[in-house]
C-alpha cells in the first residue's frame, strides 16, 4: 500500500473519531488517489488534483468545486505531515452553494405516494415501501436511520424505537403511536418476507433478504414521485425523500400553533426528537413553510393588538 493510501486511512480515522460519516468523501478520495497513481505521482499536486476534479462528465454545476474541496481538505491535513503536498487555493473553482428548498408534501400528496407503491413488482416490495414511507412521515427520522433500524430496536411494549449511532454518533429514543408499532410488527410478520431475511437483524430488507440500501430506496422513491404526478415547484424545490422529514417538523409546529400552545417548549422537544444537536438546526426545517410563517405572523399580530 502506498504512503498516500496509508495517509488516507489515518485521515479518515481521525475525522470519523470526530463524528463524521464520510462515506462519499472516502469514495471520492479513493478515486482521486487512483488518478494520482495513474499519473505516476507520489504526492498531491495542484494541477493533478484540479485535472481530477474537472474530468469530463463532472460538469454538473458545483460538482467539480465540491470534488476539489473534498481533496483540498485532505491535502491541508497531509501538508502538515508532508510539506511536499500542495494545497489548491480555496477559490480556484467557482462554487455557488445553495440549499434546496424543502418540498412540503400535502396529505393528498403523501396518499398519492403510498398509492403509487402498489405498482411495485411484488406484494412484499409494496409493503416495504409503504411501511418505510409511512414511518418517515410519522416520525421525521432520517432515511438512513430508518434503514439502519434492527428488530431489537423496537420496544413494542413501551412503543419506543431506538435510533443508534445516528449523525455525529448520537443515539436517541423515539416514542411512537401504537399504530406505528403495529404497522412495523405486521410488516415483520408478513408471510412473504424473504426467508433469508432471518440472516440479518434489519427491519427493512430487500427481496434478496438483505438490508435496504439508500441508493436503491432513493431510485425507487423518485419512481414513485413520477407515478404520483408530483412535479418540482421550482428549480430548487423538487420532491425528495428527505423532505418527509421537513414535513414532519412543519406539521409538529402547525399543530402547536393551531391548538394555541406555547411553541417554544414544542420546538425544543421537536429538536430532540429529530436528533439535532441544537434547536438552531431545527429552524431550517421551519423557515420555508408559508403556512407556518402565516400562523406565526397572525399570533404576533394578536399579541401586538393585546389579544394575547
Amino acid at each position: 500500500m502506498s504512503p498516500l493510501r496509508h495517509a488516507l486511512i489515518d485521515y479518515l480515522v481521525v475525522r470519523r473519531a470526530l463524528g463524521f460519516k464520510l462515506q462519499r468523501t472516502e469514495k471520492l478520495l479513493q478515486q482521486c488517489l487512483t488518478y494520482v497513481e495513474q499519473c505516476g505521482e507520489t504526492h498531491l499536486r495542484q494541477p493533478t488534483m484540479l485535472a481530477w476534479a474537472t474530468q469530463p462528465g463532472n460538469e454538473q454545476s458545483g460538482w467539480p468545486a465540491y470534488r476539489l474541496a473534498i481533496v483540498r481538505r485532505f491535502a491541508v491535513h497531509l501538508h502538515a505531515i508532508d510539506p511536499a503536498t500542495e494545497v489548491p487555493p480555496a477559490d480556484v473553482l467557482p462554487w455557488r452553494h445553495g440549499r434546496a428548498t424543502p418540498y412540503l408534501y400535502s396529505d393528498d400528496q403523501v396518499t398519492s405516494l403510498l398509492a403509487a407503491a402498489v405498482t411495485l413488482r411484488t406484494s412484499y416490495r409494496v409493503a416495504t415501501y409503504r411501511t418505510l414511507i409511512g414511518l418517515l412521515v410519522v416520525t421525521g427520522m432520517r432515511v438512513g436511520e430508518a434503514l439502519a433500524l434492527d428488530r431489537d430496536d423496537m420496544d413494542v411494549a413501551q412503543r419506543v424505537l431506538t435510533i443508534r449511532h445516528a449523525k455525529f454518533g448520537k443515539s436517541r429514543e423515539l416514542p411512537v403511536h401504537p399504530s406505528t408499532v403495529a404497522a412495523l410488527h405486521h410488516y415483520l410478520q408478513r408471510d412473504d418476507r424473504p426467508r433469508v431475511a432471518t440472516r440479518t437483524a434489519a427491519v427493512f430488507v430487500s427481496l434478496a433478504g438483505t438490508r435496504l440500501r439508500y441508493c436503491n430506496v432513493h431510485w425507487t422513491f423518485h419512481r414513485l414521485v413520477r407515478l404520483a404526478g408530483l412535479t418540482p415547484r421550482s428549480a430548487s424545490c423538487r420532491p425528495r425523500i428527505h423532505d418527509l422529514r421537513h414535513r414532519f417538523a412543519v406539521c409538529t409546529l402547525l399543530d402547536a400553533y393551531r391548538s394555541g400552545e406555547d411553541t417554544h417548549p414544542r420546538l425544543h422537544l421537536l429538536s430532540t426528537y429529530l436528533g439535532h444537536v441544537d434547536p438552531v438546526q431545527t429552524y431550517w426545517y421551519l423557515s420555508a413553510a408559508p403556512e407556518l410563517l402565516q400562523l406565526a405572523s397572525d399570533r404576533l399580530q394578536r399579541h401586538l393588538g393585546g389579544d394575547l
